[in-house]
């Protein structure tokens, strides 16, 4: 088939997006979707809590895939791996758009028990693929590894593009007996037809790593072996690792042989500083902020709320698309310039620049219900823009440090992905207790003027 419509390399770059866009697909939607269903489900504003929590759990998926790593190195298949998370996520998402409003008694208390364990499930294939899909990724030239990041920006766009057809409840008070009482109306389609959308998204998915792995396959057959340098290549400024050649995606025979190299200085203080700066951008990204980003919105409106998860997302593959057109495709000399986003210190400066944003988001959550300028657009502004700039920022960050870490290596591209998690995973954990057994953060109720209440 080597000429055929079917091995252009634009059919690659598709199938690599839309086989990313399953990578985090589905922890996205349940946040772009949590305007919803925050009013249905018992746990209510502390929902984002209980998500964040779930998804730090999903990283047990990642400890064992590492540990596989670690002490059966070359052993472990990615392609099985994957496979099965995307059959787990595809029947897991099914079962959410039946049950997600089910709610059972436990410990004398209501609670959305479904809703939780699938969460859960669909955040251990989530957090799974990260030390998976990447290091799967380094059978592709560095260019490809742009692509799998805006495919991840897909699975934040994509829901977002339906949520915002889906609308947001509204609110209006009405007067009951002499008190106001909050009736929220109807969206235009419920949250089950939603969650139904996530299942064509993971099945989409699904089916393009399927045929990614028949086009490897039918590539390695057509292609005669070659042999690769000992030295490292250098295309259109950039760095490739030698045994990328060209377009062709490697053999697994190749990978396996990365996965065991001699004994190398990856551990060096750039690499280190990298992990960290990525560690840190997914705490906060993943961890910190989405756990109150109820409180630093909802006192502003429900439709500020929607506006933040939805704008802020979009921003994510926005990034990433400026990240593969403007700055990684530039000359050589703009790329080793000491304030290059691919620099220390230009990696340095974003991270400074969306932790400022990611400062005044959780002020205004501390001084819910009563943040600076409440009943003012400006507010609201204010709030809307600094999600977005936050988010993209760090979108930005992410990928600039994935494509560095590509031409580190197999075992980069694992670390990376075990960075990510973990920064997830303290995010998470720090945060629960603050907003699900201290209470640091509170919450305004409905139809009452809480800043006059409070003073």
């Amino acid at each position: 088939m080597t000429g055929s419509w079917w091995s252009n390399a634009a059919i690659t770059h598709v199938l690599i997006a839309l086989f990313a866009m399953g990578s985090w697909v589905s922890v996205n939607s349940l946040w772009v979707e949590l305007p919803v269903v925050v009013n249905v489900l018992p746990e209510r504003w502390n929902l984002p809590a209980y998500l964040t929590v779930l998804i730090a759990f999903g990283n047990l998926g990642p400890i064992a895939v590492t540990i596989t790593h670690h002490f059966a190195p070359g052993r472990l298949n990615e392609r099985l791996v994957i496979h099965f998370i995307q059959v787990l996520a595809v029947v897991t998402s099914v079962l959410l758009a039946i049950f997600w409003s089910h709610t059972v008694v436990v410990a004398g208390g209501t609670r959305s028990l479904p809703f939780l364990l699938f969460t859960f499930v669909l955040s251990l294939v989530c957090s799974t693929s990260s030390v998976t899909f990447l290091p799967f990724m380094f059978r592709y030239p560095p260019q490809y590894i742009r692509t799998f990041f805006i495919g991840q920006g897909l699975s934040a766009l994509f829901p977002c593009i339906v949520a915002l057809g889906q609308g947001v409840s509204k609110l209006e008070c009405k007067i009951v007996n002499g008190t106001a009482q909050p009736e929220y109306l109807k969206e235009n389609f419920p949250a089950q037809d939603f969650f139904w959308f996530l299942f064509v998204m993971l099945s989409v998915s699904a089916v393009c790593f399927l045929a990614l792995t028949r086009r490897q396959t039918e590539s390695q057959q057509d292609t005669p072996p070659q042999e690769s340098d000992s030295a490292t290549a250098t295309k259109n400024g950039e760095e490739t690792h030698p045994l990328h050649n060209g377009e062709t995606p490697v053999s697994e025979e190749q990978v396996q042989m990365e996965e065991k190299p001699p004994a190398q200085t990856f551990w060096t203080p750039h690499n280190v500083y990298l992990l960290a700066l990525l560690a840190i951008s997914n705490a906060l990204t993943n961890g910190v902020l989405p756990s109150v980003q109820s409180f630093s919105c909802l006192p502003y409106g429900t439709m500020t709320f929607h506006l933040s998860v939805v704008l802020g997302n979009i921003a994510n593959p926005v990034a990433c698309f400026l990240a593969m057109f403007v700055v990684l495709s530039g000359d050589s000399a703009m790329i080793r310039s000491p304030l290059s986003p691919r620099s220390s210190t230009g990696l340095g400066l974003l991270s400074l620049g969306g932790t400022v944003f990611a400062a005044y988001l959780m002020a205004l959550a501390a001084l819910s219900p009563c943040p600076p300028l409440l009943g003012n657009p400006a507010g609201v502004a204010l709030v809307v823009t600094s999600w977005i700039i936050f988010t993209g920022l760090f979108s930005y960050l992410k990928v600039v440090i994935g494509t560095l870490l590509h031409e580190a290596g197999h075992a980069a591209l694992l670390w990376c992905g075990i960075s990510i998690q973990a920064g997830s995973l303290i995010g998470a954990l720090i945060m629960f207790p603050l907003v699900n057994v201290y209470h640091v953060f509170a919450r305004a109720q409905d139809c009452v003027d809480n800043c006059i209440k409070q003073q």
